[in-house]
């Protein structure tokens, strides 16, 4: 297993909506400015496994963080970020961080459910029509543990809750 390194989590980390659109047009649909501050005090001074579209839909390198790009491009370069052409890869390269987060898109998120430990999802009470997609969480591998529903509203007016899965093992 690729998750035999002692004392190590390594977590997946989204917003998704009820029906698990993740985005449309390689960006995301809503805006929950205390979520971000939320990914940021979480990840910062870990490393951060992206998919390429995710790392082009951000812009740039995620600062305090290492930035890992996952990619089947043998020829892809940005600046400031590492390149992996597998996810395996990726979590070998960044063997000693205590918690890497994986951050998406879909496809990654769809490599990563057998490899993660825990899954930190924020769930938009809403239906969206996108184009990018959550894999479904399964009842008979994950555990919800914790779940904090906010009555702060977005600034589209949208509900969400915090949700922690962990693996059932």
């Amino acid at each position: 297993m690729i998750n035999k390194f002692k004392n190590r989590v390594i977590t997946i980390i989204a917003a998704a909506s009820e029906n698990n659109v993740l985005g449309k047009n390689n960006s995301l649909i809503w805006q929950i400015p205390a979520d971000l501050i939320r990914f940021k005090k979480l990840t910062t001074g870990h490393a951060i496994i992206m998919g390429r579209k995710t790392f082009e839909s951000m812009g740039r390198a995620l600062p305090n963080r290492r930035n890992i790009i996952v990619t089947r491009n043998k020829n892809y370069q940005a600046e400031n970020i590492e390149i992996c052409h597998s996810i395996k890869e990726a979590l070998y390269l960044v063997r000693n961080d205590s918690q890497p987060f994986i951050i998406g898109g879909g496809e990654i998120y769809s490599q990563s459910m057998d490899l993660a430990d825990i899954i930190e999802l924020t769930r938009v009470h809403s239906q969206f029509d996108g184009d990018t997609f959550f894999p479904q969480i399964s009842d008979n591998k994950w555990k919800l543990i914790k779940e904090q529903n906010l009555d702060t509203l977005t600034p589209e007016n949208l509900n969400y809750s915090y949700l922690t899965y962990k693996k059932i093992k």
